[in-house]
């Protein structure tokens, strides 16, 4: 008898191939029709890129949906690491930072059983958890570190994500930054709301006080200053619905690596 694992691996294989299959066939079209099926198109899957975008959010998703990103020893710790430029921070930011954060909050909202607003001292009681991973910038630059934070899934089993949840967007406290992730991303033991960098307090030009980590994923994916989590089951109503101020401005929505 064949168990029940061994079906849905030969389902996803099957999936998978029919997926390149169609690809080098029959064109992107037919590719694109079969991951609609499956609910594997991402929200940018129109214009002139879409067809390619829902081809590899459709592959990665289906391949790489739990495997992890590459972790280094601390020896090969960028020195120091690379920070990119980052906005001036607002007068209200520097009201936190004067207060060392803490005043700063995290509200989580939406599709929860639980809304609730965290201090920094409630997610440091949370277990921890440290990896060290590289950043990857789409502009080419890169640099490996050690992030330690509480894992986003934690912080969504606290606040009871709703079972039909999809995506859940990350704000932060900059104008017209934010961005999405599936569940698949949101509950990956790697994805992490990150408040410590080498041993110390995460700094400010890495986004300090609270930065989402996604490692599977390119630089702009991991947004700085967080402090505003909506768990939702579609993306309407932000922006021009495509899933991130990324995605609006003509970058891919999923920017998995």
């Amino acid at each position: 008898m064949t168990n029940p694992a061994s079906r849905k691996l030969s389902r996803r294989k099957l999936i998978v191939g029919g997926l390149a299959a169609t690809a080098g066939v029959a064109g992107l079209g037919v590719a694109a029709r079969i991951a609609q099926k499956y609910g594997l198109v991402p929200p940018d899957h129109g214009g002139i890129y879409g067809l390619g975008e829902t081809l590899t959010y459709a592959s990665q998703r289906l391949l790489t949906r739990h495997s992890l990103a590459r972790e280094f020893p601390k020896s090969q710790i960028s020195q120091p690491p690379f920070a990119n430029e980052v906005e001036p921070p607002s007068d209200q930011f520097k009201r936190f930072q004067a207060g060392h954060f803490a005043d700063w909050r995290l509200d989580v909202d939406g599709m929860v059983a639980r809304p609730t607003s965290f201090s920094l001292d409630q997610l440091k009681s949370y277990p921890s958890q440290s990896q060290i991973t590289m950043l990857q910038c789409e502009e080419g630059w890169s640099y490996i570190a050690e992030w330690i934070g509480v894992p986003l899934s934690h912080v969504l089993d606290v606040v009871g994500a709703l079972p039909q949840a999809r995506y859940v967007f990350y704000f932060s406290i900059e104008p017209d930054t934010w961005e999405t992730i599936d569940m698949a991303d949101a509950l990956h033991p790697q994805t992490l709301l990150t408040y410590g960098m080498n041993g110390d307090e995460l700094p400010v030009g890495h986004g300090g006080p609270l930065r989402l980590r996604v490692p599977r994923q390119v630089g702009y994916k991991n947004v700085k200053f967080i402090n505003h989590l909506t768990v939702s089951d579609n993306l309407k109503g932000f922006g021009k619905g495509l899933g991130s101020a990324s995605a609006d401005a003509g970058y891919a929505w999923y920017a998995g690596i």
